[in-house]
C-alpha cells in the first residue's frame, strides 16, 4: 500500500447538504472508493464545531442550503483555518450560473460540481484534493524539520563563535 492508498483509507470527509438523499448517495461513492471516515450534516451551523473537533481532510459542501448558505460556511471557516493550511473544499450544487461558480472560487473552494453530478467525477476529484492535501502535509512537515535543523545549526554556529570570540579575547 502506498502512502496515498494509506491516506486516502485514513481521510476525513465532512459531507454538508440540506438533503438526506444528496448526503447518502455521496456517502455511497465515498465508500464504494474506500473512504472510511466519512461525516455528514444537513445543518450548515455545525460545520464550524464539526472542523474543529473532526479536523477533516476534505470537506464536501452544497451551496444552497437554509439558515446558512455554503458562501456562508466558507466565510465562517475563514478564521478557522489558518491561511497556512489547506482544506480543500468542493462545492457540490445544482447552480449552474458561472458567477456561482466563480464567487465560490473566490470565497475558498477548491473545486466545484454542478448537480447532478456524475458519481466516477466526484470520486476522481476528491482523490485528487486529497492527493494535493497529502502532498501539502508533507511538504509542512517537510519544512518543520528543515525549521528545527537550521535552528539548531544556528545555535551550534552561536556557541561557536562565542567560543571563538572568548579565545580571542584570552589572547
Amino acid at each position: 500500500m502506498t502512502n496515498l492508498d494509506q491516506f486516502l483509507q485514513e481521510a476525513k470527509c465532512l459531507l454538508v447538504d440540506d438533503q438526506e438523499t444528496n448526503l447518502d448517495l455521496l456517502s455511497r461513492i465515498l465508500k464504494r472508493r474506500g473512504y472510511c471516515h466519512i461525516y455528514q450534516t444537513q445543518d450548515p451551523t455545525r460545520v464550524v464545531p464539526m472542523v474543529k473537533t473532526l479536523a477533516p481532510d476534505i470537506i464536501l459542501l452544497d451551496l444552497h442550503m437554509p439558515e446558512m448558505d455554503g458562501f456562508e460556511v466558507m466565510a465562517a471557516l475563514r478564521p478557522v483555518i489558518p491561511p497556512t493550511t489547506f482544506l480543500p473544499i468542493l462545492v457540490l450544487t445544482a447552480d449552474m450560473r458561472s458567477e456561482s461558480k466563480q464567487r465560490a472560487l473566490a470565497e475558498g473552494a477548491r473545486d466545484f460540481l454542478v448537480k447532478p453530478f456524475d458519481p466516477i467525477e466526484v470520486a476522481l476529484r476528491v482523490k485528487n484534493l486529497l492527493e494535493t492535501r497529502m502532498l501539502y502535509l508533507d511538504l509542512s512537515a517537510q519544512n518543520a524539520v528543515l525549521e528545527q535543523k537550521v535552528r539548531e545549526r544556528t545555535k551550534e554556529l552561536e556557541a561557536a563563535k562565542q567560543e571563538i570570540l572568548r579565545l580571542i579575547t584570552r589572547w
